[in-house]
Protein backbone atom coordinates (compact mmCIF):
# COMPACT_ATOMS: atom_id res chain seq x y z
CA UNK A 1 0.00 0.00 0.00
CA UNK A 2 1.26 3.47 -0.88
CA UNK A 3 1.40 6.46 1.43
CA UNK A 4 -1.63 8.20 -0.54
CA UNK A 5 -3.53 4.72 -0.61
CA UNK A 6 -2.72 4.78 2.89
CA UNK A 7 -4.16 8.37 3.55
CA UNK A 8 -7.22 7.36 1.61
CA UNK A 9 -8.16 4.52 3.81
CA UNK A 10 -8.67 7.05 6.47
CA UNK A 11 -12.58 7.98 4.69
CA UNK A 12 -14.79 5.77 6.94
CA UNK A 13 -16.83 3.32 5.71
CA UNK A 14 -20.22 5.19 5.56
CA UNK A 15 -18.50 7.46 3.72
CA UNK A 16 -17.79 9.86 6.84
CA UNK A 17 -14.58 11.76 6.51
CA UNK A 18 -12.12 10.42 8.66
CA UNK A 19 -8.38 11.64 10.29
CA UNK A 20 -5.46 11.90 7.83
CA UNK A 21 -3.20 9.67 8.52
CA UNK A 22 -0.12 8.08 6.83
CA UNK A 23 0.35 4.35 7.46
CA UNK A 24 4.15 3.22 7.66
CA UNK A 25 4.79 -0.05 8.10
CA UNK A 26 8.35 -1.21 9.35
CA UNK A 27 10.51 -2.44 6.24
CA UNK A 28 11.17 -5.99 5.73
CA UNK A 29 11.13 -8.66 3.44
CA UNK A 30 7.70 -8.78 2.92
CA UNK A 31 4.71 -10.08 4.22
CA UNK A 32 4.46 -13.05 6.56
CA UNK A 33 3.64 -16.54 5.51
CA UNK A 34 0.95 -18.94 6.95
CA UNK A 35 3.74 -20.52 9.15
CA UNK A 36 4.48 -17.01 10.50
CA UNK A 37 1.02 -15.85 10.62
CA UNK A 38 -0.03 -18.82 12.87
CA UNK A 39 3.20 -18.07 14.96
CA UNK A 40 1.76 -14.86 15.29
CA UNK A 41 -1.80 -16.07 16.54
CA UNK A 42 -0.47 -17.46 19.37
CA UNK A 43 1.70 -14.68 20.57
CA UNK A 44 -0.99 -12.56 21.34
CA UNK A 45 -3.37 -14.93 22.27
CA UNK A 46 -0.85 -15.84 25.02
CA UNK A 47 -0.36 -12.27 25.98
CA UNK A 48 -4.11 -12.28 25.86
CA UNK A 49 -4.49 -15.17 28.30
CA UNK A 50 -2.63 -13.48 30.51
CA UNK A 51 -4.54 -10.07 30.89
CA UNK A 52 -7.78 -11.92 30.47
CA UNK A 53 -7.01 -14.75 33.22
CA UNK A 54 -6.03 -11.50 35.68
CA UNK A 55 -9.04 -10.07 35.49
CA UNK A 56 -11.09 -13.01 37.37
CA UNK A 57 -8.32 -14.75 38.84
CA UNK A 58 -8.40 -13.08 42.52
CA UNK A 59 -12.32 -13.76 42.89
CA UNK A 60 -11.37 -17.10 44.12
CA UNK A 61 -9.17 -15.27 46.71
CA UNK A 62 -10.55 -13.21 48.59
CA UNK A 63 -10.61 -15.05 52.09
CA UNK A 64 -7.43 -15.45 51.90
CA UNK A 65 -6.19 -11.62 50.82
CA UNK A 66 -8.49 -10.72 53.82
CA UNK A 67 -6.74 -12.51 56.35
CA UNK A 68 -3.46 -12.34 54.75
CA UNK A 69 -3.55 -8.37 54.91
CA UNK A 70 -6.07 -7.76 57.97
CA UNK A 71 -8.18 -6.19 55.13
CA UNK A 72 -11.56 -5.11 55.01
CA UNK A 73 -13.74 -6.40 52.45
CA UNK A 74 -14.22 -2.96 50.98
CA UNK A 75 -10.27 -3.05 50.70
CA UNK A 76 -10.87 -6.52 48.98
CA UNK A 77 -13.01 -5.49 46.42
CA UNK A 78 -10.93 -2.06 45.31
CA UNK A 79 -7.73 -5.44 45.07
CA UNK A 80 -9.65 -7.11 42.65
CA UNK A 81 -11.66 -4.08 41.07
CA UNK A 82 -8.70 -1.63 40.44
CA UNK A 83 -7.06 -4.01 37.91
CA UNK A 84 -10.27 -4.36 35.53
CA UNK A 85 -10.81 -0.04 36.28
CA UNK A 86 -7.93 0.60 35.19
CA UNK A 87 -7.63 -1.60 32.44
CA UNK A 88 -11.07 -0.06 30.90
CA UNK A 89 -10.25 3.67 31.59
CA UNK A 90 -6.90 3.52 29.42
CA UNK A 91 -7.75 0.98 26.42
CA UNK A 92 -8.15 3.46 24.43
CA UNK A 93 -6.10 6.08 24.49
CA UNK A 94 -3.34 4.30 25.05
CA UNK A 95 -4.83 1.78 21.67
CA UNK A 96 -4.49 4.98 20.02
CA UNK A 97 -0.98 5.46 21.16
CA UNK A 98 0.10 1.94 20.25
CA UNK A 99 -0.94 2.98 16.18
CA UNK A 100 1.38 6.27 16.74
CA UNK A 101 4.20 5.38 18.50
CA UNK A 102 4.05 1.59 16.56
CA UNK A 103 2.19 -1.73 17.87
CA UNK A 104 5.20 -3.79 18.46
CA UNK A 105 6.91 -1.44 21.03
CA UNK A 106 4.00 -1.21 22.46
CA UNK A 107 2.94 -4.93 23.31
CA UNK A 108 6.61 -5.40 24.34
CA UNK A 109 6.62 -2.39 26.72
CA UNK A 110 3.51 -3.26 27.77
CA UNK A 111 4.26 -7.21 28.79
CA UNK A 112 7.86 -6.20 30.68
CA UNK A 113 5.51 -3.57 32.55
CA UNK A 114 2.13 -6.03 33.09
CA UNK A 115 5.05 -8.87 34.39
CA UNK A 116 6.87 -6.70 36.48
CA UNK A 117 3.91 -5.41 38.28
CA UNK A 118 2.05 -9.49 38.02
CA UNK A 119 5.61 -10.17 40.31
CA UNK A 120 5.33 -7.35 42.75
CA UNK A 121 1.19 -8.30 43.70
CA UNK A 122 2.89 -11.88 44.17
CA UNK A 123 5.42 -10.72 46.75
CA UNK A 124 3.51 -7.64 48.27
CA UNK A 125 3.68 -7.54 51.97
CA UNK A 126 0.94 -5.07 52.59
CA UNK A 127 -2.66 -4.24 50.84
CA UNK A 128 -1.11 -0.80 49.94
CA UNK A 129 1.54 -2.03 47.92
CA UNK A 130 -0.89 -4.83 46.43
CA UNK A 131 -3.33 -1.84 45.15
CA UNK A 132 -0.36 0.10 43.78
CA UNK A 133 0.68 -3.63 41.78
CA UNK A 134 -2.95 -3.97 40.79
CA UNK A 135 -2.73 -0.38 39.38
CA UNK A 136 0.46 -1.08 37.22
CA UNK A 137 -1.03 -4.54 36.05
CA UNK A 138 -4.21 -2.56 34.55
CA UNK A 139 -1.87 -0.08 32.96
CA UNK A 140 0.13 -3.07 31.38
CA UNK A 141 -2.59 -4.81 30.35
CA UNK A 142 -4.61 -1.83 28.52
CA UNK A 143 -1.42 -1.80 26.85
CA UNK A 144 -1.03 -5.28 25.74
CA UNK A 145 -5.14 -6.16 25.10
CA UNK A 146 -5.80 -3.37 22.12
CA UNK A 147 -2.78 -4.36 20.43
CA UNK A 148 -3.65 -8.30 20.29
CA UNK A 149 -6.35 -7.46 18.16
CA UNK A 150 -4.68 -4.64 16.43
CA UNK A 151 -1.93 -7.18 15.55
CA UNK A 152 -4.12 -9.71 13.83
CA UNK A 153 -6.38 -7.32 11.49
CA UNK A 154 -3.57 -5.33 10.40
CA UNK A 155 -1.40 -8.49 9.76
CA UNK A 156 -4.00 -11.47 8.28
CA UNK A 157 -5.26 -10.97 4.84
CA UNK A 158 -9.14 -10.30 4.53
CA UNK A 159 -9.54 -14.24 3.48
CA UNK A 160 -8.46 -15.21 6.95
CA UNK A 161 -8.98 -12.71 8.97
CA UNK A 162 -12.56 -13.67 10.42
CA UNK A 163 -11.30 -17.18 11.54
CA UNK A 164 -8.16 -15.25 13.55
CA UNK A 165 -10.37 -13.08 15.38
CA UNK A 166 -12.51 -16.05 15.98
CA UNK A 167 -9.69 -17.43 17.87
CA UNK A 168 -8.76 -14.53 19.89
CA UNK A 169 -12.73 -14.20 20.61
CA UNK A 170 -13.06 -17.68 21.92
CA UNK A 171 -9.64 -17.09 24.39
CA UNK A 172 -11.03 -13.44 25.56
CA UNK A 173 -14.19 -15.77 26.35
CA UNK A 174 -12.94 -18.33 28.10
CA UNK A 175 -10.00 -17.17 29.27
CA UNK A 176 -11.68 -15.66 32.48
CA UNK A 177 -12.55 -19.23 32.96
CA UNK A 178 -9.78 -21.27 32.54
CA UNK A 179 -8.12 -18.35 34.82
CA UNK A 180 -10.68 -18.94 37.96
CA UNK A 181 -10.46 -22.67 37.25
CA UNK A 182 -6.19 -22.27 37.61
CA UNK A 183 -6.70 -19.89 40.37
CA UNK A 184 -9.04 -22.31 42.40
CA UNK A 185 -6.65 -25.26 41.98
CA UNK A 186 -3.76 -23.57 43.11
CA UNK A 187 -5.65 -21.77 46.20
CA UNK A 188 -7.13 -24.78 47.39
CA UNK A 189 -3.63 -27.27 47.38
CA UNK A 190 -1.16 -23.95 47.90
CA UNK A 191 -0.97 -20.61 48.07
CA UNK A 192 -3.07 -17.46 46.78
CA UNK A 193 0.66 -15.85 46.06
CA UNK A 194 1.14 -18.51 43.22
CA UNK A 195 -1.99 -16.81 41.44
CA UNK A 196 0.42 -14.78 39.66
CA UNK A 197 3.04 -17.15 38.50
CA UNK A 198 0.64 -17.95 35.70
CA UNK A 199 -0.18 -14.51 34.15
CA UNK A 200 3.83 -14.09 35.01
CA UNK A 201 4.73 -17.25 32.80
CA UNK A 202 2.45 -16.83 29.85
CA UNK A 203 4.13 -12.82 29.40
CA UNK A 204 7.05 -14.32 29.73
CA UNK A 205 6.49 -17.08 26.65
CA UNK A 206 4.63 -14.01 24.54
CA UNK A 207 7.28 -11.68 25.42
CA UNK A 208 9.99 -13.76 23.76
CA UNK A 209 7.74 -14.62 21.01
CA UNK A 210 6.33 -11.07 20.27
CA UNK A 211 10.01 -10.37 19.84
CA UNK A 212 10.80 -13.14 17.56
CA UNK A 213 7.57 -12.79 15.42
CA UNK A 214 5.28 -9.70 15.77
CA UNK A 215 5.64 -7.42 12.53
CA UNK A 216 5.80 -3.88 13.41
CA UNK A 217 3.57 -1.02 12.31
CA UNK A 218 2.82 2.22 13.03
CA UNK A 219 0.48 5.29 11.69
CA UNK A 220 2.08 9.19 11.35
CA UNK A 221 -0.87 11.22 12.01
CA UNK A 222 -0.97 15.00 10.22
CA UNK A 223 -1.91 16.10 13.40
CA UNK A 224 -1.03 16.35 17.33
CA UNK A 225 -2.30 13.20 19.60
CA UNK A 226 -6.08 14.13 20.92
CA UNK A 227 -4.72 14.66 24.73
CA UNK A 228 -8.44 16.49 25.68
CA UNK A 229 -10.08 13.30 24.15
CA UNK A 230 -8.06 10.98 25.79
CA UNK A 231 -8.77 12.50 29.23
CA UNK A 232 -12.19 13.07 29.14
CA UNK A 233 -12.52 9.60 28.00
CA UNK A 234 -10.22 8.31 31.24
CA UNK A 235 -12.76 10.11 33.77
CA UNK A 236 -15.74 9.13 31.47
CA UNK A 237 -14.86 5.21 31.71
CA UNK A 238 -14.00 5.64 35.48
CA UNK A 239 -16.72 7.72 36.10
CA UNK A 240 -19.39 5.25 35.32
CA UNK A 241 -17.56 1.73 35.84
CA UNK A 242 -17.09 3.21 39.50
CA UNK A 243 -20.73 3.72 39.84
CA UNK A 244 -21.72 0.42 38.57
CA UNK A 245 -19.00 -1.40 41.16
CA UNK A 246 -20.07 0.35 44.07
CA UNK A 247 -23.93 1.16 43.53
CA UNK A 248 -24.68 -2.62 44.68
CA UNK A 249 -21.92 -2.29 47.33
CA UNK A 250 -23.14 1.86 48.67
CA UNK A 251 -26.36 1.81 47.42
CA UNK A 252 -27.55 3.48 44.12
CA UNK A 253 -28.28 6.81 46.26
CA UNK A 254 -25.19 6.79 48.20
CA UNK A 255 -23.45 10.01 47.29
CA UNK A 256 -20.23 8.70 46.50
CA UNK A 257 -22.31 6.49 43.77
CA UNK A 258 -24.37 9.55 42.74
CA UNK A 259 -21.16 11.62 42.22
CA UNK A 260 -19.07 8.67 39.90
CA UNK A 261 -22.30 9.06 38.05
CA UNK A 262 -22.60 12.15 37.32
CA UNK A 263 -18.71 13.00 36.47
CA UNK A 264 -18.85 10.20 34.06
CA UNK A 265 -21.88 11.12 32.53
CA UNK A 266 -20.44 14.71 32.44
CA UNK A 267 -17.51 13.43 31.28
CA UNK A 268 -19.19 11.53 28.72
CA UNK A 269 -20.73 13.99 27.35
CA UNK A 270 -17.67 16.47 27.30
CA UNK A 271 -15.96 13.41 25.13
CA UNK A 272 -18.95 13.57 22.29
CA UNK A 273 -18.75 16.66 22.11
CA UNK A 274 -15.00 17.90 21.91
CA UNK A 275 -14.71 14.65 19.64
CA UNK A 276 -17.55 16.20 17.18
CA UNK A 277 -15.22 19.91 17.31
CA UNK A 278 -12.04 18.12 16.61
CA UNK A 279 -13.33 15.95 13.69
CA UNK A 280 -10.06 15.33 12.00
CA UNK A 281 -7.88 14.95 14.52
CA UNK A 282 -10.75 13.01 17.07
CA UNK A 283 -9.24 9.96 19.11
CA UNK A 284 -12.68 8.59 18.26
CA UNK A 285 -14.68 9.88 15.35
CA UNK A 286 -18.12 8.54 17.06
CA UNK A 287 -19.86 9.69 13.83
CA UNK A 288 -18.63 6.23 12.89
CA UNK A 289 -21.32 5.23 15.17
CA UNK A 290 -23.82 5.91 12.62
CA UNK A 291 -22.41 2.59 10.54
CA UNK A 292 -24.61 -0.44 10.93
CA UNK A 293 -21.28 -2.45 11.26
CA UNK A 294 -19.53 -0.77 14.65
CA UNK A 295 -23.05 -0.15 16.19
CA UNK A 296 -24.06 -3.69 15.89
CA UNK A 297 -21.06 -5.16 16.62
CA UNK A 298 -20.66 -2.42 20.28
CA UNK A 299 -24.44 -3.13 21.48
CA UNK A 300 -23.77 -6.99 20.91
CA UNK A 301 -20.60 -7.30 23.09
CA UNK A 302 -21.85 -5.00 25.50
CA UNK A 303 -24.94 -6.84 26.21
CA UNK A 304 -23.36 -10.58 25.73
CA UNK A 305 -20.75 -9.79 28.09
CA UNK A 306 -22.68 -8.30 30.35
CA UNK A 307 -25.32 -11.31 31.05
CA UNK A 308 -21.72 -13.18 30.51
CA UNK A 309 -20.54 -11.61 33.37
CA UNK A 310 -23.69 -11.34 35.48
CA UNK A 311 -24.22 -15.15 34.80
CA UNK A 312 -20.54 -15.98 36.63
CA UNK A 313 -22.27 -13.83 39.71
CA UNK A 314 -24.77 -15.74 39.95
CA UNK A 315 -23.69 -19.25 39.09
CA UNK A 316 -20.85 -19.37 41.35
CA UNK A 317 -23.15 -18.31 44.90
CA UNK A 318 -25.67 -21.31 43.63
CA UNK A 319 -22.88 -23.47 43.18
CA UNK A 320 -21.15 -23.05 46.08
CA UNK A 321 -23.93 -21.68 48.61
CA UNK A 322 -26.85 -23.50 47.60
CA UNK A 323 -25.05 -26.81 46.29
CA UNK A 324 -22.26 -26.40 49.12
CA UNK A 325 -19.13 -27.18 46.26
CA UNK A 326 -16.03 -25.87 46.45
CA UNK A 327 -14.58 -23.13 44.82
CA UNK A 328 -12.15 -25.57 42.69
CA UNK A 329 -15.34 -28.04 41.94
CA UNK A 330 -17.54 -24.94 40.93
CA UNK A 331 -15.14 -23.97 38.52
CA UNK A 332 -14.82 -27.27 36.86
CA UNK A 333 -18.67 -27.23 36.80
CA UNK A 334 -18.36 -23.79 34.52
CA UNK A 335 -15.90 -25.67 32.07
CA UNK A 336 -18.65 -27.19 29.73
CA UNK A 337 -19.82 -23.60 29.25
CA UNK A 338 -16.49 -22.09 28.76
CA UNK A 339 -15.35 -25.12 25.94
CA UNK A 340 -18.67 -24.09 24.22
CA UNK A 341 -18.24 -20.78 23.67
CA UNK A 342 -14.20 -21.49 22.52
CA UNK A 343 -15.27 -23.95 20.01
CA UNK A 344 -18.42 -21.80 18.65
CA UNK A 345 -16.13 -18.76 18.37
CA UNK A 346 -13.52 -20.41 16.19
CA UNK A 347 -16.71 -22.02 13.64
CA UNK A 348 -18.47 -18.79 13.81
CA UNK A 349 -16.59 -17.03 11.04
CA UNK A 350 -16.91 -20.22 8.70
CA UNK A 351 -20.86 -19.90 9.66
CA UNK A 352 -20.94 -15.82 8.67
CA UNK A 353 -19.16 -16.98 5.62
CA UNK A 354 -22.00 -19.20 4.49
CA UNK A 355 -25.08 -17.24 6.31
CA UNK A 356 -23.65 -13.72 6.84
CA UNK A 357 -22.49 -11.93 9.92
CA UNK A 358 -26.40 -10.56 11.15
CA UNK A 359 -27.66 -14.15 10.66
CA UNK A 360 -24.97 -14.94 12.57
CA UNK A 361 -25.23 -12.95 15.32
CA UNK A 362 -28.75 -13.13 15.41
CA UNK A 363 -28.48 -17.10 15.97
CA UNK A 364 -26.20 -16.77 19.06
CA UNK A 365 -27.77 -13.96 20.28
CA UNK A 366 -31.18 -16.65 20.15
CA UNK A 367 -29.93 -19.13 21.89
CA UNK A 368 -28.15 -17.13 24.56
CA UNK A 369 -31.44 -16.08 25.43
CA UNK A 370 -32.78 -19.43 25.00
CA UNK A 371 -30.13 -20.58 27.58
CA UNK A 372 -31.21 -17.91 30.13
CA UNK A 373 -34.92 -19.17 29.60
CA UNK A 374 -34.01 -22.48 30.22
CA UNK A 375 -31.87 -21.76 33.52
CA UNK A 376 -34.63 -19.57 34.95
CA UNK A 377 -37.77 -21.56 33.97
CA UNK A 378 -35.99 -24.87 35.16
CA UNK A 379 -33.75 -24.06 38.03
CA UNK A 380 -34.57 -25.64 41.38
CA UNK A 381 -32.53 -26.81 44.92
CA UNK A 382 -33.51 -30.09 44.01
CA UNK A 383 -32.65 -30.05 40.56
CA UNK A 384 -28.97 -29.06 41.50
CA UNK A 385 -26.23 -28.60 38.36
CA UNK A 386 -28.31 -30.96 35.98
CA UNK A 387 -30.95 -28.20 36.30
CA UNK A 388 -28.72 -25.85 35.00
CA UNK A 389 -26.41 -27.47 32.92
CA UNK A 390 -28.64 -27.33 30.02
CA UNK A 391 -29.31 -23.80 29.67
CA UNK A 392 -25.26 -23.40 30.09
CA UNK A 393 -24.83 -25.19 27.38
CA UNK A 394 -26.97 -22.73 25.00
CA UNK A 395 -25.25 -20.33 26.38
CA UNK A 396 -22.05 -21.18 25.69
CA UNK A 397 -22.36 -21.79 22.36
CA UNK A 398 -24.86 -18.94 21.83
CA UNK A 399 -22.14 -16.28 23.50
CA UNK A 400 -19.58 -17.72 21.08
CA UNK A 401 -21.35 -17.49 17.68
CA UNK A 402 -22.52 -14.13 18.57
CA UNK A 403 -18.65 -12.53 19.90
CA UNK A 404 -16.38 -13.55 16.91
CA UNK A 405 -18.81 -11.81 14.23
CA UNK A 406 -19.09 -8.83 16.52
CA UNK A 407 -15.91 -8.25 17.13
CA UNK A 408 -15.14 -8.41 13.63
CA UNK A 409 -17.80 -6.02 12.38
CA UNK A 410 -16.18 -3.49 14.73
CA UNK A 411 -12.23 -3.61 13.58
CA UNK A 412 -13.95 -3.74 9.92
CA UNK A 413 -15.63 -0.66 9.98
CA UNK A 414 -12.07 1.80 10.90
CA UNK A 415 -9.34 1.94 8.48
CA UNK A 416 -6.32 -0.13 8.38
CA UNK A 417 -3.87 2.48 10.16
CA UNK A 418 -6.54 2.74 13.20
CA UNK A 419 -6.90 -0.88 14.52
CA UNK A 420 -5.45 -0.17 17.35
CA UNK A 421 -8.28 2.28 18.32
CA UNK A 422 -10.69 -0.14 16.84
CA UNK A 423 -9.41 -2.83 18.77
CA UNK A 424 -9.35 -0.45 21.83
CA UNK A 425 -12.96 -0.02 21.25
CA UNK A 426 -14.10 -3.23 20.96
CA UNK A 427 -11.96 -3.58 24.85
CA UNK A 428 -13.60 -1.13 26.30
CA UNK A 429 -17.02 -2.02 25.08
CA UNK A 430 -16.35 -5.52 26.54
CA UNK A 431 -15.64 -4.52 30.35
CA UNK A 432 -18.05 -1.77 30.43
CA UNK A 433 -20.56 -4.10 29.27
CA UNK A 434 -18.68 -6.59 32.22
CA UNK A 435 -19.17 -4.15 35.09
CA UNK A 436 -22.56 -3.28 33.85
CA UNK A 437 -23.96 -6.88 34.05
CA UNK A 438 -22.90 -7.74 37.35
CA UNK A 439 -23.78 -4.35 38.77
CA UNK A 440 -27.45 -5.47 37.22
CA UNK A 441 -27.84 -9.13 37.19
CA UNK A 442 -26.36 -8.92 40.97
CA UNK A 443 -28.31 -6.06 41.87
CA UNK A 444 -31.71 -7.86 40.71
CA UNK A 445 -30.72 -10.85 42.54
CA UNK A 446 -30.09 -9.68 45.91
CA UNK A 447 -33.24 -8.13 45.71
CA UNK A 448 -34.99 -11.27 44.99
CA UNK A 449 -33.16 -13.19 47.43
CA UNK A 450 -34.39 -10.32 50.06
CA UNK A 451 -37.65 -10.33 49.14
CA UNK A 452 -38.46 -13.97 49.29
CA UNK A 453 -36.15 -14.65 52.48
CA UNK A 454 -38.34 -12.20 54.60
CA UNK A 455 -41.84 -14.36 53.77
CA UNK A 456 -39.39 -17.27 54.73
CA UNK A 457 -38.57 -16.28 58.00
CA UNK A 458 -41.73 -17.12 60.22
CA UNK A 459 -40.06 -18.50 63.85
CA UNK A 460 -36.41 -17.93 63.17
CA UNK A 461 -34.31 -16.14 66.40
CA UNK A 462 -33.94 -12.42 65.39
CA UNK A 463 -30.30 -12.75 64.87
CA UNK A 464 -30.30 -15.58 62.28
CA UNK A 465 -32.92 -13.91 60.44
CA UNK A 466 -30.78 -10.42 60.46
CA UNK A 467 -27.83 -12.65 59.25
CA UNK A 468 -29.94 -14.37 56.63
CA UNK A 469 -31.17 -11.47 55.25
CA UNK A 470 -27.88 -10.10 54.19
CA UNK A 471 -27.05 -13.23 51.63
CA UNK A 472 -27.24 -16.90 51.14
CA UNK A 473 -23.88 -17.78 52.12
CA UNK A 474 -24.12 -15.62 55.48
CA UNK A 475 -27.86 -17.88 55.94
CA UNK A 476 -25.82 -21.19 55.30
CA UNK A 477 -23.35 -20.47 58.49
CA UNK A 478 -25.98 -18.88 60.31
CA UNK A 479 -27.73 -22.03 60.08
CA UNK A 480 -25.33 -23.54 61.94
CA UNK A 481 -26.37 -21.96 65.10
CA UNK A 482 -29.86 -21.60 64.87
CA UNK A 483 -30.18 -24.89 67.10
CA UNK A 484 -33.86 -26.77 65.65
CA UNK A 485 -34.33 -23.77 63.15
CA UNK A 486 -31.40 -24.17 61.58
CA UNK A 487 -32.12 -26.80 58.65
CA UNK A 488 -35.12 -24.85 57.88
CA UNK A 489 -33.47 -21.53 57.64
CA UNK A 490 -30.55 -23.20 55.10
CA UNK A 491 -33.90 -24.26 53.53
CA UNK A 492 -35.34 -21.14 53.34
CA UNK A 493 -31.66 -19.21 51.96
CA UNK A 494 -31.69 -21.61 49.07
CA UNK A 495 -34.87 -21.90 47.61
CA UNK A 496 -35.14 -17.53 48.11
CA UNK A 497 -31.81 -17.90 46.28
CA UNK A 498 -33.70 -19.79 43.49
CA UNK A 499 -36.08 -16.95 43.48
CA UNK A 500 -33.56 -14.12 43.33
CA UNK A 501 -31.47 -16.35 40.49
CA UNK A 502 -34.61 -16.24 38.18
CA UNK A 503 -35.60 -12.91 38.38
CA UNK A 504 -31.63 -12.05 37.32
CA UNK A 505 -31.96 -14.68 34.16
CA UNK A 506 -35.42 -13.31 33.07
CA UNK A 507 -34.23 -9.87 33.26
CA UNK A 508 -31.18 -10.92 30.92
CA UNK A 509 -33.78 -12.71 28.78
CA UNK A 510 -35.84 -9.61 27.95
CA UNK A 511 -32.35 -8.05 27.12
CA UNK A 512 -31.37 -10.58 24.48
CA UNK A 513 -34.72 -10.33 23.09
CA UNK A 514 -34.34 -6.44 22.91
CA UNK A 515 -30.99 -6.98 21.43
CA UNK A 516 -32.15 -10.07 18.91
CA UNK A 517 -34.52 -7.51 17.57
CA UNK A 518 -31.94 -4.53 17.32
CA UNK A 519 -29.78 -6.97 15.28
CA UNK A 520 -32.49 -8.26 13.00
CA UNK A 521 -33.04 -4.53 12.24
CA UNK A 522 -29.62 -2.87 12.17
CA UNK A 523 -27.21 -6.02 12.37
CA UNK A 524 -23.75 -5.42 9.92
CA UNK A 525 -24.38 -6.65 6.10
CA UNK A 526 -22.53 -9.21 4.77
CA UNK A 527 -19.19 -7.47 3.90
CA UNK A 528 -17.88 -7.52 0.16
CA UNK A 529 -15.11 -10.00 -0.36
CA UNK A 530 -11.73 -9.13 -2.37
CA UNK A 531 -9.88 -12.54 -2.45
CA UNK A 532 -7.40 -11.09 -4.41
CA UNK A 533 -6.26 -8.18 -2.42
CA UNK A 534 -3.25 -8.15 -1.21
CA UNK A 535 -1.98 -8.40 2.38
CA UNK A 536 -2.41 -5.41 4.28
CA UNK A 537 1.32 -3.24 4.15
CA UNK A 538 1.12 -3.38 8.07
CA UNK A 539 2.16 -7.23 7.63
CA UNK A 540 5.32 -6.48 6.62
CA UNK A 541 7.46 -7.78 8.90
CA UNK A 542 10.16 -5.95 10.61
Amino acid sequence: MSLNQSAQASTGPSGVPGPVHVHVPVPGDGGPDARQRRTILIAVCVALMAVIASVSGLNVAQPDLAVEFDASQGTILWIINIYTLSLAALLLPLGALGDRLGRKPMLVAGLILFGLAGAAAGLAPSAEVMLAARVLGGIGAAMIMPITLAVITSTFPEEERGRAIGVWTGVAGGGGVLGMFLSAALVDVANWRLLFVLPVVLVAVALVMAVRSVPNSRDISRHSFDFTGALTSVVAVVGLIFFLQEGPERGWGAPATLIGLAVGAVAAVAFVTWELRRRDAALLDVRLFRERGLAGGSITLLAVFGVQAGIFVVLFPFLQAVLGWSGLLSTVALMPMAVLMMISSGLAPKLAERIGPKATMATGIALAGAGLALMAAIVSVDGGYLSVLPGMLAMGIGMGLSMTPSTEAITGSLPQERQGVASALNDVTREFGTALGVALLGALLSAGYRSAIDTRLDGVPEDSADTAREGVANAIDAAHTAGPHGQDLARAARESFVDGWQQAMWAGVIVMGVLLLYILARGPRRPVRTPDKPAPAAAVTS
